[in-house]
């Protein structure tokens, strides 16, 4: 495993906490090219997307004391979303990169990755106002990724979402539960999608 310089650990060590390194992820603009940075990477581009989000947030959680955690949310009609988890007083949080506001950080205080999962729903959507989160998967230790140099890598990592592509997820709704969905209110729309960044 190639290792991350001295000044890049000290950078992901004054993160600090769960919340620290999302005040970081909150702070960069969202990163809008087709590219799968290393934590390296988006540390020197300052730019991340939801899935080079997640992988950073992961390096920066392993030098604060957790494990390297990634878990999967999967939808229809729109793009998986890709969170950091970590558990802290036996309850679940996340840590996330979006264009959407309220699928960012989810504190610890879900007690199932269930619960967590789903607190995602009602902020989960599409251009059309459909829901549209429908499946998570368990969450993924990205140190498995170690002798591909995850974190310091200069080429994109495709490798962890095509790993993501293929790993079991468990649904969250049933069938009668999708056919009773209804769009979301144009207030819920206008608030989850302030300060969305879109291609020039």
């Amino acid at each position: 495993m190639e290792s991350l310089t001295a000044s890049e650990i000290r950078f992901l060590k004054s993160l600090k906490s769960p919340h620290g390194i999302q005040k970081f992820l909150d702070k960069i603009p969202y990163h809008l090219a087709d590219t799968a940075f290393s934590p390296r990477k988006v540390i020197e581009h300052q730019t991340a997307h939801c899935l080079e989000g997640a992988i950073f947030a992961a390096a920066a959680l392993r030098y604060n004391g957790y494990p390297p955690l990634i878990l999967d949310l999967e939808a229809v009609n729109d793009t998986d979303h890709v969170i950091a988890v970590f558990k802290q007083d036996d309850a679940w949080g996340a840590i996330a990169s979006s264009n959407y506001a309220g699928c960012r950080f989810r504190p610890p205080v879900h007690r199932t990755l269930r619960e967590l999962a789903i607190s995602y729903f009602n902020d989960y959507f599409n251009k059309r106002k459909e829901r549209t989160l429908r499946n998570f998967s368990k969450p993924v230790n990205l140190s498995r990724f170690d002798k591909q140099n995850w974190m310091t890598s200069d080429d994109d990592i495709w490798f962890v979402a095509e790993h993501l592509l293929y790993i079991p997820h468990t649904k969250l709704l049933t069938t009668q539960m999708e056919r009773n969905l209804t769009r979301i209110d144009d207030r819920s729309f206008s608030a989850g999608t302030y300060g969305l960044r879109k291609k020039k």
